[in-house]
């Protein structure tokens, strides 16, 4: 059988040379709090590349300080931040991988000091601070946020754009009717609760034209919580307004016992990508090449994305090819050293 991991994939006017993408995972290594590129984050995404990892996303980049989930993640909520995204863009590229960029706000969880926001003023826990509930200013600022990243993210040469919508951060506590008690437009019926979401894809569809993704936290792990069933419809309303595959992941909206074993995010996956009709991308402790293949074969995701597989081995395509019986081409660099 004819390995799919390593068959390229077609988003818009992107092509991915394979079907393995480098999950966003925050690096927390701005020390000096400016949310600036640092040397750790080109020698990090930069190594994936050479590995040859088909599309690297760029961990939760905050679109406003306040939205940062911590005083050292990266930013784009100034034109001060694109000198150096562009120079991580670049230095990607060269090494023959295709770009995303996951822009955020990190809501209720920002760990931050000073005031803090959130769809509704419950803190995540009995440990956190307490947020602001925001009010219909703050929402439309917050919008224009999101739109202000895009057009930095697409100057800056980015591929790809993922809006985070899950773990709990803001997008997700506006989804989520665990996190959102709102009485207004905002809150109560699942289409109130998306409308944040759309607004959002609106803004940023003003000025971005390439491929779009959206990760959401499919299953909330408590009762009267988001399910991926109730994400079907959510999903198809983002088809609808231009989304063009939604990454699925799980939990994190609020505190809950998680079982986690190998694929166990998977049948989320798949159940959005039947029920609505849209591409997905599966993630949770996918470490083994057959289980990435079986998963593809059986159209249970479009794309495979690898978090803490990649941190182990930055090479994993490497690895994954020569089980699979597959050849890649490695960096010419490599070639003595590849097989």
């Amino acid at each position: 059988m004819k390995s799919m991991l390593f068959t390229d994939y077609t988003i818009k006017d992107v092509t991915l040379k394979n079907r393995i993408v480098m999950s966003p995972m925050c690096m927390y290594s701005c020390y000096e709090e400016d949310g600036k590129v640092q040397n750790w984050h080109l020698a990090h995404y930069t190594s994936r590349a050479v590995g040859q990892v088909g599309l690297i996303i760029q961990e939760a980049t905050a679109v406003t300080p306040q939205g940062r989930i911590s005083p050292q993640d990266l930013g784009i909520w100034s034109d001060e931040h694109i000198e150096g995204l562009s120079k991580l863009v670049a230095m990607i590229k060269e090494q023959g991988a295709k770009t995303g960029i996951q822009i955020a706000h990190a809501g209720r969880k920002a760990v931050l000091e000073g005031e803090i926001i959130a769809p509704s003023a419950i803190p995540f826990d009995e440990n956190r601070k307490t947020p602001k509930e925001m009010t219909k200013d703050d929402i439309s600022e917050t919008v224009a946020a999101f739109r202000s990243a895009a057009m930095r993210a697409k100057t800056a040469g980015y591929d790809v754009m993922e809006l985070h919508g899950a773990h709990g951060y803001l997008i997700n506590e506006f989804l989520s009717p665990l996190s959102n008690k709102r009485e207004d437009e905002y809150g109560g019926s699942a289409e109130n609760r998306y409308r944040f979401l759309k607004e959002v894809i609106e803004a940023v569809k003003e000025v971005w034209d390439g491929p779009l993704f959206v990760r959401v936290s499919a299953f909330d792990y408590q009762e009267e919580g988001m399910t991926a069933e109730a994400y079907v419809q959510m999903a198809e309303w983002m088809k609808r307004d231009g989304v063009d595959l939604i990454d699925v992941s799980s939990g994190a909206v609020v505190p809950a016992r998680i079982s986690a074993y190998p694929g166990y995010q998977v049948p989320f996956s798949e159940t959005i990508r039947q029920g609505a009709d849209i591409p997905t991308g599966a993630v949770g402790l996918i470490t083994s090449p057959l289980h990435a293949e079986e998963i593809l074969q059986n159209d249970r995701a479009d794309l495979i994305f690898l978090a803490r597989e990649l941190l182990r081995d930055p090479y994993w395509p490497r690895t994954a090819a020569k089980e699979l019986g597959v050849e890649i081409e490695p960096p010419v660099q490599y070639k003595r050293g590849w097989l």
